[in-house]
């Protein structure tokens, strides 16, 4: 497959799981309906008072994290690959009244796809970077959106995670995959397990260190570096939750890194 192909494959793919996600008691659609934020304590202290600033939100599928930072006083950009998670984002913000524009393009175009426009925040979170096979390029966009001064902002799953198997029996991948692809085939969706869609895709495993260093030779400043041992999604396997909103998975206990999250500067 050719890395256009890649990327075709899994438009497709987040394409089939937009109406699912939409439905699913994950995502809940009613209690976002009716007020609350979708965002995370991680980030939300990470980013912390957005009110003013223009933040650009780099793979926001439908759009709810995007339209979390709105109601919190962001001025806001949402990019995705996806073009019937873009449908659905434009829909949700005019069906909540909310300011927010929703750009469709791969996020290694963003510059190009948002007319070189620059941002005080790039935020990007969980489940991201493993749909792209290249950190150096994702780097350099990021770094091209980010106004003088500006901070991008990543919450991501560890590394780790993705170099076990399905089952957390073994490691079955390479923890820095280089830009190997891995070509997978599941049915269901992390927001709903038993949903009858069938999803082909293709991922990349990037170690700390790769992502660390493509923003360095970005041009920007590493200012915070975190690693936690809990998560705030219950999407692993047979996991339990310790304090409100971490989940470990029992196996591992406080064994595993389960997310890092780090914010890297644009010089002035």
């Amino acid at each position: 497959m050719t890395e256009a192909e890649w990327f075709d494959t899994n438009r497709r793919a987040w394409n089939a799981r937009t109406p699912v996600h939409l439905g699913s008691k994950f995502y809940d659609l009613a209690a976002f309906r009716a007020g609350a934020g979708s965002l995370n304590p991680i980030e939300l202290e990470q980013v912390g008072d957005v009110r003013g600033k223009t933040l650009l939100h780099l793979q926001c599928h439908f759009g709810q994290d995007t339209l979390s930072w709105a109601r919190l006083g962001a001025r806001v950009t949402g990019l995705d690959l996806s073009d019937e998670a873009i449908k659905a984002a434009r829909a949700l913000a005019a069906e909540l009244s909310i300011d927010a524009r929703f750009v469709e393009a791969n996020t290694y175009d963003a510059p190009a796809a948002l007319g070189g426009e620059t941002f005080d925040v790039v935020f990007t979170s969980y489940g991201v970077l493993g749909w792209l096979p290249d950190m150096t390029r994702w780097a350099r966009a990021a770094a091209a959106c980010l106004k003088p001064g500006g901070v991008l902002h990543l919450v991501e799953f560890h590394p780790l995670v993705w170099a076990f198997d399905d089952a957390f029996e073994h490691i079955a991948y390479a923890y820095d995959g280089k830009g190997e692809p891995i070509i997978t085939e599941q049915t269901g969706t992390y927001a709903d397990r038993d949903a009858s869609v069938k999803l082909r895709e293709v991922g990349f495993n990037h170690g700390i260190g790769t992502v660390v260093t493509a923003l360095l030779e970005a041009g920007l400043t590493l200012e915070r570096l975190q690693e936690l041992d809990w998560s705030p999604y219950d999407i692993f396997p047979d996991m339990e939750e310790g304090p409100p909103g971490h989940f470990r998975m029992k196996k591992f206990g406080r064994r595993l890194p389960l997310v890092f999250a780090l914010a890297a500067r644009r010089g002035r």
